[in-house]
């Protein structure tokens, strides 16, 4: 992509931008001089980096199919980034061509490059959100519009939570969007470790983004990523697993002894069910007394 005469309206190519970076780790086209020069910089000391977004980018393909095949038609992508390299509506819609997916991310010129991508793609939308603001989204109109939210939906929570810091409470604003939503629901949820990552390395990628347009990274334990799930009933990640998470390169592969790679270790990753009501549960609502 050439700079400035395809700049859309609204880019800010001054400073580098998650979004784009991932975009540039995946081999799109979607970024400009300033994203590459960033992720140059990551990759001299993190060359797994590719890895780890491919590993995540794969996970969120896979868990896409598989909600696709357990009836899933409609899905929310929280703070989805660029709507490129074979993203939600793709591969949900090798199983439905129906699909509706819902796309938002919290930087104006992020979504501004997602509409004209998006622009010919019918059934899609981007809506200008921060995560921090479930109801916001929930209510916006374009989301009503184009959303049943009395169907199960698939919420797609991918590399996103580690821009979001524990004074915001992540795994409550998780959790307010899994409420909001009808039982039956997925949650599929990445979110980057440095369980086992070398100090150095971790510092290189913290002191990169902090000159980006999204500057706070949280990398977090097991634990705290497990929080998220909390409630929820999470799918065995691959035949004969226990219901727990893994890393992204484990998730639905089909040999996992050849499956997990050092870039796949940086994320963990599950998907979980909103279990159904109770039937005395249903009565509650139905009769509030």
């Amino acid at each position: 992509m050439s700079e400035p005469e395809q700049v859309p309206l609204g880019v800010d190519t001054t400073k580098p931008s998650p979004a784009r970076m991932y975009d540039c780790y995946l081999g799109g086209t979607a970024n400009f001089q300033v994203d590459r020069d960033a992720v140059a910089r990551i990759v001299e000391l993190v060359p797994e980096i590719r890895d780890a977004a491919w590993a995540n980018r794969g996970f969120l393909q896979r868990a896409v199919r598989r909600m696709a095949l357990r009836g899933i038609r409609q899905f929310i992508d929280l703070g989805a980034g660029m709507p490129t390299q074979r993203c939600t509506h793709e591969a949900a819609r090798e199983i439905h061509p129906d699909v509706r997916v819902l796309y938002t991310d919290n930087d104006p010129s992020v979504v501004a490059h997602g509409r004209q991508i998006l622009a010919d793609v019918p059934g899609t939308v981007i809506v200008e959100a921060d995560l921090r603001q479930p109801e916001f989204l929930l209510t916006h109109p374009e989301a009503r519009h184009l959303l049943n939210f009395r169907d199960p939906v698939g919420l797609l929570v991918v590399a996103v939570t580690q821009f979001i810091s524990d004074v915001d409470d992540p795994w409550g604003l998780v959790a307010r969007y899994m409420d909001a939503l009808a039982p039956g629901s997925y949650l599929a949820l990445s979110a980057p470790t440095a369980d086992h990552a070398i100090a150095q390395k971790v510092d290189r990628i913290l002191d990169v983004y902090a000159t980006s347009t999204v500057p706070l990274v949280t990398a977090r334990s097991a634990a705290d990523i497990g929080r998220f799930f909390a409630g929820l009933e999470i799918v065995p990640p691959y035949p004969g697993a226990a219901p727990t998470l893994t890393s992204t390169g484990l998730w639905d592969c089909e040999d996992p002894d050849a499956a997990e790679s050092d870039g796949s270790r940086w994320f963990y990753a599950a998907v979980a069910r909103k279990p159904r009501m109770a039937a005395n549960e249903q009565t509650r609502q139905a009769d509030p007394r």
